[in-house]
């Protein structure tokens, strides 16, 4: 395999769509349609903070890192959150999902963001394997308010 990783680009719509309805089915997640398109504008608008990173192998996209830089209250900078990492099901095993991170964590050092963090669903036990090789877990725990 030839793994590239690159930023998302116009023409990746499609493919990208494809993976994010797998990556929601993953976690049994059904968003409305306008919330994927305001994803995907939100992803090729230079102005917002959201970046997408994706894998392939040649032209088949493997994978994404959809992530954001946000200034902290805990350090003098900023740090960057990887809020939607996926690899299709075809590729998982082969190590996607680590140059996805391995490439997140060189792009947050160039850019000097001071710390890159993430959260995954407490039973998703493969995706916990990787994630564990990088850092131990923090023993925090989410609480999410939804507002509307």
């Amino acid at each position: 395999m030839s793994l590239t990783i690159r930023d998302a680009e116009p023409g990746d719509e499609a493919d990208w769509r494809g993976l994010w309805a797998d990556y929601l089915a993953f976690y049994e997640v059904d968003l409305a349609p306008e919330v994927t398109a305001r994803t995907w504008a939100r992803l090729m608008d230079p102005a917002s903070p959201l970046t997408g990173r994706l894998a392939f192998d040649g032209t088949r996209m493997l994978g994404f890192a959809l992530h954001h830089a946000h200034c902290s209250t805990w350090v003098a900078g900023e740090d960057c959150y990887l809020e939607d990492l996926f690899v299709s099901e075809a590729a998982r095993g082969m190590g996607v999902g680590r140059a996805l991170i391995d490439d997140l964590r060189a792009l947050a050092t160039a850019r000097g963001w001071h710390r890159l963090y993430w959260h995954t669903d407490e039973d998703n036990s493969r995706a916990r394997a990787l994630y564990d090789s990088y850092t131990p877990y923090d023993g925090h725990v989410r609480y999410r308010l939804k507002l509307r």
